[in-house]
């Protein structure tokens, strides 16, 4: 049995489907209170999601990862784990995933962690659960993504009003990636051998500006789309009413300062999988319905 935590999120959702469809035992996490962190490549998608609900035969648990009592029931049986990064109670969470029988962890962490940089608020508290998952005794794999392709979500307020895409960071390159790719890994990683204690970080095909990414969108979807790009105050005002000003102030060292680097197009996701990384052009096809 494998535990997804993060179930109704991108990746989360992905991988249920994944694992669902190659016909392994999974357990799909939901209700939990979420981490008090902002993710650098992870946008919510539930409420623009296009996918549906469960696989039959998936079971539905309960629990909070910051609470590692109320993760008992949801741990019986398991044998493998899919968990995020920023929860405050990590060690808590892996010690009872310990005791419950689980050997496996896998963890969504980011491409920052790599930096070692505990200034940035971001980045620290990847680094933190890294560290937890690596000191937990239980094997373990990390996948450090770069950007989601799924992050082009947050476009659909302003394409529901208009076909002007406004954003942040207009020449900044991303290779970004299909959170169907990053489940793809994670999948293999929980259910065949040759991953323990590896570190993964996954990009997708090609780097792309954010403004290449609204064209593609706008062919995708028949509609003459157009991109802008936004002003560091403007960026910074509207992020401020959704973050803590340290994690505002993190994303702009990343992306503004240029302290992190997601531009190299990596060969990970066809080393592992076998198969060449998903393009931006298929993923805004497969999610169209998400921005009409």
């Amino acid at each position: 049995m494998i535990l997804v935590a993060g179930a109704t999120g991108n990746v989360g959702g992905e991988l249920v489907r994944a694992l669902a469809a190659a016909g392994e035992p999974v357990r799909a996490l939901t209700r939990g209170q979420a981490p008090q962190a902002p993710r650098t490549s992870q946008v919510s998608a539930s409420a623009f999601s296009a996918r549906g609900t469960f696989p039959p035969r998936v079971e539905t648990v309960t629990g909070d990862l910051n609470d590692p009592d109320s993760m008992r029931d949801a741990l019986t049986g398991a044998t493998g784990m899919f968990l995020l990064s920023g929860y405050q109670n990590m060690p808590g969470t892996l010690a009872q995933a310990n005791r419950a029988g689980v050997r496996h962890i896998v963890l969504l962490s980011g491409s920052s962690a790599g930096s070692g940089d505990m200034s940035n608020a971001i980045s620290r508290y990847m680094i933190e659960s890294e560290t937890a998952v690596r000191e937990s005794g239980l094997a373990w794999t990390i996948l450090r993504p770069f950007g989601f392709m799924s992050n082009a979500l947050q476009w659909v307020p302003q394409l529901r009003g208009g076909d002007v895409v406004r954003a942040p960071w207009a020449t900044v390159r991303v290779a970004v990636i299909d959170p169907y790719d990053i489940a793809a890994v994670a999948a293999l990683a929980l259910t065949s051998g040759g991953h323990e204690d590896q570190c993964y970080t996954l990009s997708g095909p090609e780097p792309m500006l954010p403004g290449e990414r609204v064209r593609v969108l706008g062919e995708v979807l028949g509609r003459d789309l157009r991109f802008e790009g936004q002003p560091d105050d403007e960026a910074r005002a509207e992020m401020s009413k959704a973050m803590p000003a340290r994690y505002v102030e993190a994303f702009f060292s990343f992306y503004g300062d240029g302290t992190l680097d997601e531009s190299r197009a990596l060969p990970t996701v066809r080393d592992v999988t076998g198969r060449p990384p998903r393009t931006f052009r298929r993923w805004a096809r497969e999610h169209a319905g998400a921005f009409r």
